[in-house]
């Protein structure tokens, strides 16, 4: 397999002899002594994992060839490390608006190049590979029987209109709990084989994950959207929206498969059950609780922790798994728990790449 590529342009050959130590022993190393010159490393090479650019340089600087990646969309795909001497708090702003990943400031620290740059790197490979994980995952979808795929992609459409229409948490957050709830159920596929998922199940569970929270369309805008704590009379009422989403369920049941019929109910009543039966609606206790709704209750839950809601700020990635794990947002199934251990570090990145995806 080939070397990823780094290109390096610097006008300073000493600087470039610096970087090109860093990296040579495990990166196919490319130069360019100027912005012309790096824009034709540009186009006559597909593997480059990172650009270090120097801004000042003679016949085009830097930020001529921030331009020209922009106006060719490749900066989203090619990560870009910014090495200036510019104090100039503007030259930074700047260079950040056309989307950089990063700005070192020279004279710099050789370590701290190299870490920050393998860390992007990784970054926006674990981007690139999510990526393609996904389009596997929904090729696999697509080819599954015509019946069940139309009728998990209703459901999802009217899902896709309930958050349109109250604007819930985000479509964001659906798109991540789906993430979430299939990283887990493969973990439980392979670790948990008692429960006798099949990949078939696990695309249907995560799909019908997304319908976790539909029941929020009968919950009055007063209580849903409060920034503060909800008093005990409106607590009870928000725990309404996982019966009230059995109801909406319950119209759309004529154009499901019984399966994902049953996964799309299990998840949307029973989600915020608990191990030890104080959750709701129900009180179920233990294995009572279908695994479907276990699973996608730790993925609710570590999405709200880490993201911005009207009423607090995000928490950071362990202190939110600390906070699961330690039994602060409820008591999970021990075998899920065992699931989202595994896959904390899967979670961390998706997370972080959103981020910083959203961020740029």
């Amino acid at each position: 397999m080939d070397k990823k590529q780094i290109l390096i342009v610097d006008d300073e050959e000493l600087n470039r002899v610096v970087l090109i130590g860093l990296f040579d022993e495990e990166y196919e190393i490319l130069e360019a002594g100027n912005g012309e010159e790096a824009v034709e490393q540009i186009e006559n090479n597909s593997n480059i994992a990172l650009i270090l650019l120097d801004v000042v340089m003679p016949v085009k600087d830097g930020f001529w060839v921030l331009e020209y990646m922009k106006n060719h969309d490749l900066i989203e795909n090619i990560p870009i490390i910014l090495i200036t001497a510019e104090t100039i708090l503007d030259t930074e702003d700047q260079a950040y608006a056309y989307g950089v990943a990063d700005v070192i400031h020279k004279p710099f620290y050789p370590h701290i190049v190299r870490r920050r740059a393998k860390n992007i790197i990784e970054l926006y490979q674990n981007k690139y590979h999510m990526e393609e994980r996904l389009k596997e995952q929904e090729k696999e979808i697509r080819a599954q029987e015509k019946k069940l795929r139309e009728g998990n992609d209703f459901m999802i459409e009217a899902l896709s209109s309930v958050v349109e229409f109250r604007s819930l948490e985000t479509g964001d957050h659906v798109r991540r709990v789906k993430y979430f709830t299939r990283i887990m159920l493969k973990y439980l596929m392979t670790y948990f084989p008692k429960y006798g998922l099949t990949p078939t199940q696990v695309d249907e569970i995560a799909r019908a994950s997304a319908l976790h929270d539909i029941g929020k369309i009968g919950i009055p805008d007063a209580i849903l959207f409060k920034p503060a704590r909800l008093t005990t009379e409106e607590f009870e009422i928000m725990k309404t929206h996982t019966t009230i989403g059995c109801e909406v369920l319950e119209k759309f049941h004529a154009h499901q498969s019984e399966e994902f019929y049953r996964y799309c109910y299990e998840i949307c009543r029973y989600h915020h059950e608990r191990w030890d039966g104080n959750g709701y609606p129900d009180h179920l206790v233990g294995e009572d609780i279908p695994i479907s709704a276990h699973v996608v209750a730790i993925a609710d839950v570590y999405d709200a922790l880490v993201s911005p809601r009207v009423y607090k700020s995000p928490y950071a990635n362990n202190t939110a798994y600390d906070m699961i794990l330690n039994g602060e947002c409820g008591q999970f199934s021990p075998d899920v728990l065992e699931c989202f251990k595994l896959a904390k570090e899967d979670f961390f990145n998706i997370v972080e790449v959103i981020k910083m995806f959203d961020f740029l």
